[in-house]
């Protein structure tokens, strides 16, 4: 995977916070706010925006490990809340943490908010010792998983196939 991309309602304040709580850095801006805002039918078209939608600030984020993070500020006439992990779409995105205590303090510290706090994986084929996750909201919506990964899975006793660990 090569990022994912989040729109949020202020990309100085997300961009504050994803350095916060995730020690992500700025790579570049396609759009900056002080550049014309992309707006019009070819935006709309090629990502299936809302009608009179303006992208008035685009910036993509580095993570220490992992994919990249692509934060789009846009202002637009239909605009939602995020998705529940019960809706359709995607729900969230995990990160793979060393030590989950640790990344939760700094979540929390930075303005995210925990709904769940570290607990065991619940399937049967992803149960080891130490192996655990919880989520979490970021402050404009978007959930998080934090997820670590220390032990084998029973899975792994059925397939050569592994999922991805950063160390790995």
């Amino acid at each position: 995977m090569d990022h994912i991309g989040i729109t949020i309602p202020d990309i100085e304040a997300a961009t504050r916070f994803l350095v916060e709580a995730f020690d992500a850095e700025p790579i570049h801006d396609s759009v900056k706010r002080t550049n014309p805002t992309v707006e019009g039918s070819e935006p709309e078209d090629i990502l299936s925006l809302a009608h009179g939608t303006k992208i008035t600030a685009v910036r993509m984020m580095k993570l220490r490990v992992g994919p990249g993070i692509e934060l789009f500020e846009m202002k637009g006439p239909e605009q939602g809340q995020p998705v529940r992990p019960s809706d359709f779409g995607l729900q969230h995105f995990a990160l793979y943490v060393d030590d989950i205590e640790a990344a939760i303090a700094q979540f929390e510290k930075a303005g995210g908010t925990m709904f769940s706090r570290p607990q065991p994986l619940m399937f049967p084929t992803e149960v080891g010792k130490g192996n655990f996750f919880c989520y979490g909201r970021m402050p404009w919506g978007t959930v998080v998983e934090f997820i670590s990964l220390p032990s084998s899975m029973p899975y792994e006793n059925e397939t050569a196939l592994r999922r991805w660990r950063p160390y790995t």
